[in-house]
């Protein structure tokens, strides 16, 4: 294989945009990688500026990239080389940030998805919430927002739950105004952060269950870096006796920007060998 290879991964969610540079060999590594929240900005422009901050940071010339991949809404951006779906994306990422794993479940701003893999990170099947469904990232930083609450420190609250209560699970409408009724009530932030980490937590088993998990389970996207979400995951998972790993990274926001780099550099050689 070349020497000095680089690829470029840019993950285009629907608040913050992911990018990370990697050195692609028989052993890839992330260079750098990088965040930035969209802000009513034109996602495409923040991409943009993203990829010559990383790149400038490292001293690469965009020329030097091999293989620029997104995925996401990234089919946007005018310097891609290619495209990739989201699921194969994070299935891949998901390998690489937990090695071994063989269910990566992709917890997102907008759905939360289960994705049976082989070993080399390959989709077999999956299964996902519906994108209105109240078990998403998104809904989480609505409500903290409405408490008042910075959501950087929604999972450390939700570890400090005595009596977590949980909001309907029907729609994020209901489970919005159950929350509303909690404050009213006088209920607890940490047991109301909690009961809606357990709510979307009993979505995800039920998921894990339902696609047949195998072991270990891999969590990747932003709510993967919650330890509240980890925890509720882990003591659902140990109540239904499914028997699985659960496995986050603390990169685990990155996994679909890694899994584009990585797959842009397999298609770069297969489309030159």
């Amino acid at each position: 294989m070349e020497k000095n290879i680089f690829t470029f991964g840019v993950d285009v969610g629907s608040s913050i945009i992911k990018a990370v540079l990697m050195s692609y060999s028989d052993n890839p590594f992330i260079i750098d990688k990088e965040t930035e929240k969209i802000r009513k900005r034109n996602p495409g422009m923040v991409a943009d500026q993203l990829i010559d901050q990383v790149l400038e940071r490292n001293n690469i010339k965009y020329s030097d990239i091999t293989y620029l991949a997104t995925t996401g809404e990234g089919e946007m951006l005018q310097r891609k080389r290619g495209h990739f779906y989201s699921m194969t994306t994070h299935a891949k990422g998901g390998v690489f940030l937990n090695p071994g794993s063989l269910t990566v479940v992709d917890m997102g701003a907008l759905y939360v998805r289960a994705i049976k893999i082989n070993e080399l990170g390959r989709v077999l099947d999956y299964k996902m919430t519906g994108q209105c469904a109240s078990g998403s990232g998104q809904f989480i930083e609505n409500i903290s927002r409405y408490l008042g609450l910075a959501i950087e420190d929604v999972g450390a609250t939700s570890l400090k739950s005595v009596t977590p209560e949980t909001p309907s699970g029907i729609c994020s409408v209901l489970a919005e105004t159950d929350v509303i009724n909690m404050v009213s009530r006088g209920i607890s932030t940490p047991d109301i952060i909690k009961g809606i980490h357990l709510s979307i937590a009993n979505k995800v088993v039920k998921l894990l269950s339902s696609l047949k998990a195998t072991s270990p389970v891999a969590l990747t996207g932003g709510m993967a870096m919650n330890i509240g979400m980890i925890q509720a995951v882990e003591e659902l998972i140990q109540e239904s006796k499914l028997n699985l790993e659960i496995r986050a990274n603390a990169d685990s926001i990155y996994a679909g920007a890694i899994g584009a780099a990585l797959w842009g550099g397999f298609r770069h050689f297969k489309l030159t060998s």
